[in-house]
């Protein structure tokens, strides 16, 4: 299980570097200075939650976990990553989107919050594992 989390989190972090990039350089120039920092917004969610799945993956093959402590680090890594889609693909698309007027865009806004959901779901199911790992020792 640890090689799939630690893959999503270095493909996801190899991708905070590339969407960060052009967000310095070639974004800068097309959107406005507000729509640039909710694109930063997302580059800095997704590469915060990179590092963790790197965590988790690290964790979860250093510890000898029981079986429901290894089912609470799957869920929280399958929050993580649908929350990087959630929130970062989200805020990307409503700034790459922002100058366009297509009116299926107001229903991209309300899956950022969602997305803020996974990411506390993924913090807490790993809380849950780090507590069950201490109980059962």
């Amino acid at each position: 299980m640890h090689r799939k989390i630690i893959s999503w989190g270095l493909s996801f972090a190899a991708l905070s570097v590339l969407l960060g990039a052009f967000g310095a350089h070639a974004l800068k120039a097309i959107v406005s200075s507000d729509q640039l920092q909710i694109f930063e917004t997302g580059v800095r969610y997704q590469f915060m939650h990179a590092m963790a799945l790197i965590a988790l993956s690290i964790y979860s093959h250093r510890r000898d976990l029981g079986i429901r402590e290894q089912k609470g680090i799957g869920w929280a890594a399958h929050f993580f990553i649908v929350g990087n889609f959630l929130f970062s693909g989200s805020l990307y698309i409503l700034t790459l989107l922002s100058s366009a007027d297509y009116p299926w865009i107001r229903f991209i806004g309300p899956i950022t919050p969602l997305g803020g959901l996974c990411f506390i779901l993924g913090w807490s199911f790993w809380l849950r594992a780090v507590y069950l790992d201490k109980v059962d020792k």
